[in-house]
Order: C-alpha cells, then structure tokens, then sequence
C-alpha cells in the first residue's frame, strides 16, 4: 500500500511520519512538498482558481506515481483538496482535519465546545466551516499560537511545545482540543498537561482513517 502525502509546510512531514510508524508501519510513504504553497497563501490572503490549479497537479501527480490513497496536511487549503477529491474520485483523498473532526464530534458529541488551535493564522479562517458542515451545534473557541511556528521556523522544537501550552490557557471551559496543524502534534503532551482536556492531533486521526478505508478487510476482522 502507498500512501501520497502533500505538504505546504516543511514541518508537517515530521509528525505524520511518525504516526504511520506508529499506527501503520507497513504502508509506503511519498513525501511531495511545496513550501511555496503556505507562503503565497499567506502573501495573497486568498485562495485563488491557480492555487486550486497547483493543487490537482500535485494531486495527479502523486496518482501516477502510484499512490493508493492521499492525505494533504495543511489546513488552510480545503476547498483546493475538495477538487482534488472530486477530480480523482473514488481514490481516498483526505484533507488534513477530517478525520480529527470526526473523532472530536464521537468523543465530546455534537453539540461540544471545541478548542481549535493553530499556529499558522490562515487555518483558522478556513476550518470553522468544516466544524461547522460536520455539526453546526459545536461551538470552537479559536487559538492562534503564532509564536510556536516562529519557533519551529527557528528549529526550536521544545520552544514550539512550550509556546503552544501557554496558549492553550486560552481554551479552558472547553471539552476537547483539536490540534489543527500536523506541526502541532508534537505538543499534545504539554497541551494536554497545561489544560488538564483531551488533546486530538491530525496525524493520528488521519492515520486511523486511512487504515480503515484502505484496509476494511483488516478492520472488519
């Protein structure tokens, strides 16, 4: 089984690997990485009909190269990983946060107040309308953890685990936090301490979904 995985972000390729080890160490991984991708998001405040364009190439790309399934990892580009979905239909294409709303909503149930943090500000103007596609009775309570990517892009990696605990004070009250970047993953152990909550990571969930699309054989049994 080969798995595609696209990245807009350096840092994700890091944490999903580490959960296919754990989770799915059989299966073989194809890294595409186009840094570009977050940086012209973040210059342009928008998506536009060429990132979409950018998007599918990756996409057919990863497919001709022999990719069984494909999970993209950076948050702020659903409606790009939407097309891509259409386009290559039925092979399971994820976005990065699917899976991880889906666990969130099983656990804390439909009408649960939802921490939702990220570190890379565009995620959280484009996530709230899946939470909300997928149970319009949540509540999120965003939070930015800005300083955490501004240190990872510095390669302080226990700094990133630190500055995103002291945000995730932000989030008390809440029933469950979703961790909405795959760089974020590395930090559920200290979020989960600061916060006391269930902390849900991308990787993981992304991971187990996969599995059982791709293996329901497996699961069944």
């Amino acid at each position: 089984m080969r798995i595609a995985l696209i990245h807009a972000l350096k840092h994700s390729i890091s944490p999903i690997e580490a959960a296919f080890a754990r989770l799915w160490p059989q299966v073989r991984l194809a890294n595409l990485l186009d840094d570009s991708l977050s940086a012209d998001l973040a210059r342009d405040g928008a998506l536009t009909p060429a990132m979409t364009e950018r998007f599918l190439t990756l996409a057919r790309y990863a497919v001709r190269s022999g990719a069984d399934g494909i999970l993209f990892t950076c948050s702020a580009f659903g409606p790009c990983i939407e097309a891509c979905a259409a386009a290559l239909a039925p092979l399971p294409v994820l976005k990065p946060n699917e899976a991880m709303i889906e666990e969130a909503l099983a656990l804390a149930g439909p009408a649960a107040r939802i921490g939702l943090m990220a570190s890379f500000a565009p995620t959280l103007a484009s996530m709230p309308p899946e939470f909300a596609a997928a149970a319009p009775r949540a509540t999120l309570v965003p939070c930015l953890a800005a300083a955490a990517l501004a240190a990872l892009d510095r390669g302080d990696a226990e700094g990133h685990d630190r500055a995103a605990a002291a945000s995730a004070a932000q989030l008390a009250g809440c029933d469950v936090i979703a961790l909405a970047q795959f760089s974020l993953a590395r930090a559920a152990p200290l979020v989960a301490a600061a916060t006391g909550l269930p902390v849900l990571t991308t990787p993981d969930s992304a991971v187990r979904k996969l599995r059982r699309l791709l293996m329901p054989g497996e699961m069944a049994a």
